[in-house]
């Protein structure tokens, strides 16, 4: 619509000139709105908001920064932090691969072609249906990250859970078939294998490093978006006690992760994985601030153990450990509720050969505290046997010690067949 026709159906009162001069006014307007506008339509600088920014990060072309001096400039300190996390961006895309599994499910379903009519239910009912087996593919998504160039990734073991084929999508847009080498559903780590050589990977970094306040950039394949990173910090670490797996040590981020980041890397400043994404705590099913991640040194100590020998071995020591509530602290005589209560021990195993017993309180591993329970599992489960350990723990108000060396968990009996009775 043209500029005229826009102000014919205003009126003003006055004489011509003034009309004129407000219609040369309003033209004046009208071209500065559309400068606007399109100054708008522009992409956003590294500290902007916008859909374009978030495609540039996902691996599109990033928008040409604003000349220097120009409106709307960056300052030089947000571009050259912006150039940081792109650079990691660019070196860590290309090891973060997107993993599909699939599964096939048994089910038995009921059926009768007569008795589905509701006549014939109304005067039979569904006595007469009978049991039809059926299989049922199911597909679940999930990331993995390259560790080195011979193919191996890292993952979760509940994205490849009773997988019958798992596939692996490469950032090339290669699809290649991967098989196992080992999983560990005690920290929810898989590890697979492509057959391909030279391929971009990750390191591995020292997540023990770690402090809470630290920046972190979460990558991953959100609900099948490939290539997507997102940034926050590590909120906390040493997150237990969630009933993810048996043994947890989550580092605890606000970088956003939904379903489908499971398996992928959680990467420091320095384009280093510190951590596996596992999970998030949601309320609705999608993001809400909280997202757990595996430490990178637990990972690598399982991803050892799955290469060398297809599953993990941990040190035994025959030990039941139980929370330490305040009422059994007051029964202890202890100070506080940190250490982990002996509920039971092995007759066979190291723990009850170095003197430990019911009711003792561990507090100390070596020369660390024990404050939960939880805790002490996850410290006993990254040693291997022939490890030794000194346990400090409070029996009857006095301090002691006790020195074991672990051993290869014992073989589970096998089960014996149940007898069937006849007639």
């Amino acid at each position: 619509m043209s500029t005229p026709s826009s102000t014919a159906g205003f009126r003003f009162p006055g004489d011509t000139a003034l009309r004129r001069l407000t219609g040369l006014l309003l033209l004046l307007a009208g071209a500065c709105a559309g400068a606007a506008v399109a100054l708008l339509a522009r992409p956003a600088g590294p500290d902007g908001v916008s859909l374009l920014r978030t495609a540039a990060v996902s691996g599109s072309a990033a928008p040409a920064a604003p000349a220097p001096g120009a409106a709307g400039a960056v300052p030089a300190a947000s571009l050259a932090a912006g150039d940081g996390y792109a650079a990691i961006a660019k070196s860590v895309m290309p090891a973060v691969v997107n993993i599909s599994s699939m599964q096939v499910i048994q089910t038995y379903e009921r059926y009768s072609p007569f008795m589905a009519d509701p006549f014939f239910q109304q005067f039979f009912g569904n006595q007469y249906d009978y049991i039809v087996p059926r299989e049922r593919r199911e597909m679940s998504l999930g990331s993995g990250v390259l560790v080195d160039d011979h193919g191996t990734i890292l993952t979760n073991h509940h994205v490849v859970e009773h997988a019958t084929e798992v596939r692996v999508a490469l950032s090339d847009g290669r699809e290649l078939p991967a098989r196992i080498l080992g999983v560990d559903p005690r920290t929810d780590l898989a590890a697979l294998r492509v057959e391909a050589s030279n391929l971009p990977h990750a390191p591995l970094g020292d997540s023990d490093t770690m402090q809470v306040g630290d920046i972190v950039l979460a990558f991953g394949n959100p609900f099948g978006l490939g290539g997507t990173v997102t940034m926050g910090i590590v909120s906390a670490i040493g997150r237990g006690n969630l009933g993810l797996a048996d043994y947890e040590d989550f580092i605890q981020t606000d970088a956003a992760i939904n379903p489908g980041n499971s398996g992928g890397a959680l990467v420091n400043t320095r384009g280093e994985v510190i951590g596996i994404n596992t999970a998030i705590f949601s309320r609705s099913g999608g993001y809400q601030g909280i997202g757990f991640a595996i430490p990178s040194t637990m990972a690598h100590e399982v991803l050892d153990d799955l290469m060398e020998n297809g599953r993990v071995i941990r040190g035994y020591a025959g030990l039941a450990v139980q929370p330490l509530t305040a009422d059994l602290a007051r029964a202890f005589s202890l100070p506080d509720l940190r250490g982990a209560v002996v509920a039971d021990t092995d007759p066979n195993g190291p723990s009850a050969r170095a003197g430990l017993k019911r009711g003792d309180v561990i507090v100390t591993v070596g020369s660390r505290p024990v404050t939960s329970d939880e805790e002490l599992r996850t410290q006993m489960s990254r040693l291997r046997p022939g490890d030794k350990i000194t346990l400090g723990f409070m029996r009857n108000g006095r301090k002691a010690t006790a020195e074991m060396t672990l051993v290869e968990p014992p073989q589970a009996p096998p089960r014996r067949p149940v007898p069937r009775r006849r007639g």
